[in-house]
Order: structure tokens, then sequence, then C-alpha cells
């Protein structure tokens, strides 16, 4: 489960038992942070946390600052500046050298479009989004916090009357796939609007429901993945080898695509140990070009034979095909047992779907994360 569906599930548990909380949200980073701007945490009365705003460092006096905001009913706005080595309330020598602004949301149950709904209304869908956060720089302000959820200008939800200019930039946040901070002047006053663009989970397909499948279901689903299970096997896919949050079909290979929806989030890892079942399904894959990733499980000399298969068949594997095809499957990472095997499987995914380098941070000479906002607050 990913963080935000973490602090949507904990939001209905505690709603259901009338339980005050707060919602935190890293608005702006300035410098270096363990956690960026988005990152988010629920802390209820008895001082449970959901989430993380930070690595550790900043979530005691967080919680100290929740409470206040809960017992006020009332949104504030905080900066943590873990560059000053001499502030004793985060911890001194902490090394992040960032200035991190927080904003507090006390939760109103009553109000059906707070914070934590419109989260929930963005969990349940598989779209692309934005998520508007407005916050005032003067710490003592009115602090709207979270007010919208957009997919488009023609759908949205939203708590509050939104700018022209905010929804034309909440569509190009969703267009570029990066988050941004816009600042306008409102009534004299300065808002700023931080919107987080969000991504739908990573949907991970698995050809095959063999003990190893089930290893790496388990795996992908510690990431907050979705996770498929198809198989031609019942005996194999069924619900008692695999968690009720994935879903399972049995199917002959040719119909396997039928009941999936496939975006460009979708990747497929061919690891049914039937020959003739992966090459089956790799020819419905070719003509699904918003497919990023194909893994196919097995040595090389199995991919030769399934491209000399496809040749025998008039099938030709195009530069862009040879791109997205990863066989043998996963990177090298000296994997043996099932478990290190999946490590190395989800490892390459995630390098494939972030672009990255996959070498060592060592090797690194810019900074970790690479900056996903487009703007910088003018302070």
């Amino acid at each position: 489960m990913r963080e935000m569906e973490a602090i949507v599930a904990e939001y209905n548990k505690l709603k259901n038992e009338e339980i005050s909380c707060v919602l935190a949200t890293v608005v702006h980073v300035e410098g270096s942070s363990y956690r960026r701007a988005g990152a988010r945490m629920l802390v209820d009365e008895f001082g449970n946390l959901t989430g993380a705003i930070s690595g550790g460092c900043l979530e005691g006096d967080a919680l100290r600052k929740a409470l206040h905001a809960m017992h006020q009913q009332k949104n504030k706005l905080v900066t943590y500046d873990t560059s000053d080595e001499n502030d004793a309330v985060i911890g001194a020598q902490l090394g992040c050298n960032g200035i991190i602004k927080v904003l507090f949301e006390a939760i109103d149950f009553e109000n059906g479009k707070n914070a934590c709904e419109l989260l929930q209304i963005v969990t349940k869908t598989d779209r692309k989004a934005s998520i508007l956060v407005e916050f005032d720089l003067e710490e003592t302000s009115f602090q709207p916090g979270t007010t919208a959820l957009i997919y488009s200008e023609d759908k949205m939800f939203t708590s509050a009357e939104i700018d022209q200019e905010v929804l034309i930039e909440a569509s190009e946040v969703i267009q570029n796939k990066r988050s941004t901070i816009l600042k306008l002047e409102r009534n004299g006053t300065s808002r700023i609007n931080y919107i987080q663009f969000y991504d739908p989970p990573v949907k991970l397909v698995l050809i095959g429901a063999g003990n190893d499948a089930m290893v790496l279901a388990s795996q992908a689903e510690l990431l907050g993945w979705k996770i498929i299970i198809a198989d031609g096997r019942p005996t194999h896919a069924n619900i008692e080898r695999f968690s009720s949050g994935c879903q399972v079909i049995v199917s002959r290979p040719e119909e396997t695509l039928e009941n999936i929806e496939i975006d460009e989030r979708t990747c497929f890892a061919l690891m049914s140990h039937n020959y003739n079942y992966d090459l089956a399904v790799l020819k419905l894959l070719l003509n699904k070009r918003e497919v990023p990733y194909i893994g196919i499980l097995g040595p090389l000399k199995k991919w030769e034979r399934m491209k000399n298969d496809l040749d025998h068949a008039g099938i030709q594997i195009s530069n862009v095909d040879e791109e997205r095809i990863h066989a043998p499957i996963g990177f090298e990472l000296g994997a043996e047992t099932p478990a290190e095997i999946g490590l190395s499987i989800l490892a390459e995914i995630q390098a494939v779907l972030t672009a990255s380098s996959a070498k060592s941070l060592k090797y690194k000479n810019s900074p970790i994360h690479e900056r996903t906002t487009s703007e910088t607050l003018s302070i």
C-alpha cells in the first residue's frame, strides 16, 4: 500500500471511530531534505502517525504542532530549518541543510471535501491528477490547505473557488507530469499554490502463477503496486496462493489481455515457465505500444528462440520493442533465490519507469533527488 492509500485507510478508520486527526503535508523544500514536497503524515489525537514527512527528525515536533492545530481546529504552516545547527527543537547537525515548509490541516469529518476526502477520491481512480494545496507564506495568516483535486478543466472536486490561472497550471502539471509552485496575488496578499502531480500506482502483470510469482507479487505489493496474475492453471492461479489485493485471472494465453486495462504504467513479467504460453502473450504485447516494460524470465537463448519463432511467423521486432523488452529479465545482482530474483526484477522496472541510470549513488555528483517542482519560491 502506498503512503497516500495508507493515510486514506487510516482516515476512514479514525472517522468511523470519531477520533480527531490532522494531516501534515510538506508543501515546499529548499535545499536538501529526506522527503520532498508532497510527503504526508496523518496524526490522530492519541499521537499515532501514519506516513512520514521526514526520516524521523521532524516527526517529534510535528506531532506537537499537529496536536496544537487539532486543538485550535485551525490550519497552520510551520517552517523547519535543518541547516540551523543551533536549532535544538528538530535536532542539531542533521546534515540535511534544507528548509522545509509543512502545512498542518485539522480534519473536519463533517466536511465532505476535506483534505483526506479529496485524497480518497484520487486514490480510487487510475487517472493522473493534480492536487492543489494553497498556503500563505505569512505563517500567522489563514491557510486554505488542500482545496482541490483536478483531472482536467471540466473534471474537478473542489472545496473553494479556483482561479482560472490555477486551472491552466494544473492541466499543464498533468501533461508535463511535474509538480509546480504557483504564486498569485489576491486582494493585496500573496497566495502560494503547490500543485502536486499525482501518478496512479504501477500496474505489474505477472504471466504465470508459480511459486516465484508469489514471491514477486508480495514484494511488489510492498511498493504499493497493483498486481495482476494471469495463468491458464486454476491450481496455481487462485486467491488462496495470492493476497486479496491481487487480481487473479485464469485464461488461455490469447485471452490474457481481455480483462486487463493497460496504460503507460502497466508492466509485464513473462514467467509462466511455459514457453508457448509466454510466446503467445508476447505476440499480444507487441501490439500494445503503451506498455513500457516487458520482462522475460529465462536465459538469453530463450529470447533468441522467441525472436526466431516470431520471425518465422512474419513478426518483426522493432528497435522500440528491443528497448522495452528485457530478456533475460532483471538486473545483474548475483541473484539466486526467488526473493533475490524478485529484487532484481523490481529494481529494473523502477529504473525503466523513472528513466534512471541505476548506478550506485556514490558515483552521482548531482543531488540524489532531481527537482520535481518546476519553480521555487522567492522569499
